[in-house]
């Protein structure tokens, strides 16, 4: 049987939704027509055409938004409503870009934002910026362009994204790099990673706990007394995460999964995607070889399904020193990962 490959859909990021409000705010006020399509500049010089979902103008001012469209990405703020107000200023060539309700506010360093602002990234307002430039020039001449976001869904989603993690406070980011929203985006979950460490530099915190996901964060804010920003989940990216550790000059970190994870890790797989790698039971088995399990123990591990099924048969079996030496083992290969550079404590959950 040939395993169909299905192409995911793109999206468009909240920054791109929010430059899109504003470019048909401006374009509603100068052609006194509302607009239902807007074509927007990317930061790579290309186009993208976003639908409107509402636009209202009178006069010199405009109210207009987009609802967020992630593609196929499990995005949190996929249909969220971002909304633009834009009116004019006596700024000459000025255009000033701020966040309202639903747009969170900056509480921590190491974002690369001003503590008290708005949570708007740097590109989403160079791309504001650009394209408002691109139909206004005329009206820069002779006035400045204020820029009001908001997301009236931010707060309710907000707790669902990293923002409470990174000291982001009551609402959603407007965020981008490209414009455009990939699917399951490796790049997008590295910055994620990158970007948390940062905070956890920023705030002078020097350990950090890496977790595969979010039940063994919540076991390990159990046993490890650090503050939430301190807690990164590095997902099926436990290689990457502890290279960036050690060339972010992080002094300790903890390692922390559960057995179907740290059983790759302990066999030096750096990323532990389900789909990208498999549990090696010959390695397990040669494992509980060392632990002394007797060779049916040892044959039953080479046909187990899964690495929880293994942990079973361990325990059935009372072999003992096998867990320590996944511990172990995961500690070499995150070791060597990491240039040496990071002292490590490797935590396994049952």
């Amino acid at each position: 049987m040939v395993e169909e490959k299905i192409k995911l859909k793109t999206g468009y990021t909240t920054g791109s939704c929010a430059t899109a409000a504003a470019k048909t705010a401006l374009l509603s006020i100068i052609n006194q027509e509302k607009i239902q399509n807007v074509s927007i500049i990317l930061p790579r010089r290309s186009f993208i055409q976003i639908p409107i979902h509402s636009c209202e103008f009178k006069n010199d001012k405009a109210k207009c938004s987009v609802i967020k469209n992630g593609g196929d990405d499990p995005d949190v703020t996929h249909g969220a409503e971002i909304i633009v107000e834009l009116s004019f200023t006596e700024k000459i060539n000025e255009i000033d870009i701020d966040g309202a309700e639903g747009v969170g506010i900056v509480t921590k360093q190491g974002l690369g934002l001003e503590i008290g602002k708005p949570a708007i990234n740097p590109v989403p307002k160079k791309m504001i910026n650009e394209n408002l430039r691109d139909i206004g020039k005329e009206i820069l001449e002779k006035k400045g362009i204020k820029v009001v976001i908001s997301v009236p869904k931010g707060k309710e989603l907000a707790p669902k994204t990293d923002n409470p993690r990174l000291g982001i406070r009551d609402g959603i980011s407007i965020l981008g790099t490209s414009g455009i929203v990939i699917p399951f985006s490796t790049a997008s979950y590295a910055a994620s990673i990158r970007q948390n460490l940062d905070v956890a530099i920023a705030a002078g915190n020097e350990t950090v706990v890496l977790t595969t996901g979010g039940r063994s964060e919540e076991c390990a804010k159990k046993i490890v007394d650090l503050p939430v920003h301190c807690f990164v989940q590095m997902g099926d990216f436990s290689g990457y995460t502890i290279q960036q550790c050690g060339r972010k000059n992080i002094k300790k970190a903890y390692v922390v999964g559960f057995i179907g994870k740290l059983a790759k890790m302990a066999a030096g797989v750096k990323q532990t995607h389900v789909k990208g790698s498999k549990v090696d039971m010959n390695f397990l088995s040669e494992l509980a070889k060392k632990a002394n399990a007797d060779e049916k123990v040892i044959e039953s591990i080479k046909k187990a399904n899964t690495a929880r099924h293994v942990s079973e048969i361990i325990k059935e079996n009372n072999i003992t020193g096998f867990f320590e030496l996944i511990c172990s083992e995961t500690y070499k290969h995150m070791r060597k990962h990491s240039e040496e550079k990071v002292p490590i404590d490797v935590i396994l959950f049952d």
